[in-house]
């Protein structure tokens, strides 16, 4: 039986602050009961599908697709390797020369992150002028056999651009992205598992998820 060594939780806090991309409903947090008045404490959430830390269906790019309920949960753990792009600049590309020292750790069912650390940079104008993934490597990735990206980005595309490459790709080929992640400079450990579970929404494009890297003890 495994026996878990270290947990990293990959996520946003949810409060009216989270980053959204722009348009995106905006959240918040407020009271709707009180012990005091009803007896029990509760509180109103509001927020978009695609609020914080969340995971793109295939559906958020094509009315065709596959709906956040309707893939299998088994998209969502797994074995990850962290691709390290913390020199990207603003809106700067990540590129099959950033993949090269990783390609043999890229195999069927790998779960890819990509790691700017842009998500310091979160409360600035800049956040939103982050790296991206270009479309090379998104195919290439899709080729690997790799079913699920992760990004500490507010998109896996260019924000503000009029093309979605990534999006296009793993919206046609059912596959799952997980967007405005954080904190993997905090991964220090090899072969992490992923596990980033939705919500069980019914016939949503997305769904925000609590996404945390495992380490496991030998």
């Amino acid at each position: 039986m495994h026996k878990i060594k270290k947990i990293v939780d990959l996520s946003w806090e949810f409060t009216a602050d989270t980053p959204i991309y722009p348009g995106d409903p905006e959240p918040s947090v407020t009271v709707a009961t009180t012990l005091e008045n009803e007896g029990y404490n509760l509180s109103t959430l509001v927020m978009g599908t695609q609020t914080g830390s969340h995971v793109d269906a295939p559906y958020h790019f094509s009315n065709e697709g596959a709906t956040i309920d309707q893939m299998e949960l088994d998209f969502f753990l797994g074995d990850a390797i962290v691709v390290r792009v913390t020199d990207k600049k603003a809106e700067e590309a990540i590129t099959m020369e950033d993949i090269e020292p990783y390609k043999e750790q890229i195999i069927p069912g790998k779960i890819v992150l990509f790691n700017t650390n842009w998500y310091k940079k979160r409360g600035t104008e800049e956040f939103f002028h982050h790296p991206y993934v270009n479309g090379e490597v998104a195919h290439y990735l899709v080729e690997q056999g790799v079913r699920f990206i992760g990004i500490d980005t507010i998109n896996a595309d260019q924000t503000g651009g009029t093309e979605f490459p990534v999006h296009d790709l793993f919206s046609e080929k059912r596959l799952m992205i997980g967007e405005n992640w954080a904190y993997f400079d905090r991964i220090d450990f090899e072969n992490p598992y992923i596990i980033a579970i939705p919500m069980k929404v019914v016939g949503c494009d997305g769904s925000p998820v609590r996404a945390i890297a495992v380490e496991w003890e030998d």
